[in-house]
């Protein structure tokens, strides 16, 4: 008997890596195969008659000064200010996901009862929705005579011009666009916390303050920094956000910035450096993530 469960066993741990091998090759396939491309671009060393790069294939043919002078020009040159735009832009707008996300995960997780599937709907809804879609909904609300300035006005408060290459616009349409993307993985996190402890806490005579801030909230951090990871790395590289409720030069951030080398011009090797860049800043903070996830992983064990 002990024999058939270790043969069942064996075939168990070889069936599921046997079912995730063509995913997981499909996977690497779609991310190495386009990261291979933009590498061969960055680093061409050959110019056609319009005098944009010809990929380079064959890595003993790259070059690799125009991928140091983008580096060079992002630290000290014209595109400093960009990724300093982006960097801010982005924490403005994970700080409002915070604030505003987080009761909302909390509140789903730990009291909504009956009403959880209903709420889990209302924050799902957005993505029903394609992206552009709603943004363009944002333009119609935002516009001079939308509903947000007549509002405005009932209050006898003078018409805001939104759509005129202003930060806080970008920045609200960046948190309100990622926000479901916060929510749902802090829910889950949120949702794991055993009762217990909760009912513990409070049988010591703590109250529903001291417990969140004592038990609830580090119990949460894992859940909160995935959150906030899944939520800064497409935010950090969006384009289109910027594009339609701003499209001005003034609040460009990299993702513009590499749109406007790949698509508009002949300096596609600049825009596929600035590509490169932009991943290995966001692998660090993807490494830092996984020595945390790492860390924590050992100290619940």
């Amino acid at each position: 008997m002990g024999e058939q469960e270790d043969r069942h066993d064996r075939a168990t741990r070889r069936l599921w890596p046997a079912l995730a091998l063509p995913g997981t090759f499909w996977l690497i396939a779609l991310f190495l195969v386009p990261i291979y491309a933009v590498m061969a671009v960055a680093f061409s060393a050959s110019i056609n008659i319009f005098g944009e790069p010809v990929p380079a294939w064959n890595p003993l043919d790259w070059r690799y000064a125009t991928f140091f002078d983008v580096v060079q020009a992002s630290v000290t040159g014209p595109y400093q200010e960009v990724w300093i735009r982006t960097g801010v832009y982005c924490v403005v707008a994970l700080v409002i996901c915070v604030v505003v996300g987080f009761p909302v995960a909390y509140y789903t997780a730990r009291l909504a009862g009956k009403r959880r599937g209903l709420i889990l709907a209302l924050i799902l809804a957005p993505w029903w929705i394609n992206y552009i879609t709603r943004m363009l909904a944002w333009i119609n609300l935002l516009q001079d005579d939308g509903y947000v300035n007549k509002t405005l006005g009932i209050f006898g408060i003078a018409p805001v011009d939104w759509l005129s290459g202003n930060s806080y616009t970008v920045v609200l349409a960046l948190a309100y666009g990622y926000l479901p993307f916060f929510i749902i993985p802090l829910f889950a996190s949120l949702d794991r916390i055993d009762q217990r402890l909760l009912e513990a806490s409070r049988d010591l005579g703590s109250g529903s303050v001291r417990t969140f801030l004592r038990v609830t909230l580090p119990l949460s951090k894992m859940g909160l920094i995935t959150a906030l990871v899944i939520t800064a790395l497409p935010m950090a590289g969006d384009y289109y956000t910027n594009t339609l409720v701003s499209g001005s030069p003034k609040t460009n951030m990299i993702g513009n910035q590499i749109e406007l080398f790949l698509l508009q011009g002949p300096l596609k090797h600049y825009g596929a450096s600035l590509v490169l860049l932009l991943s290995l800043v966001l692998m660090f903070f993807m490494a830092y993530y996984l020595i945390l996830t790492q860390r924590a992983g050992r100290d619940a064990q």
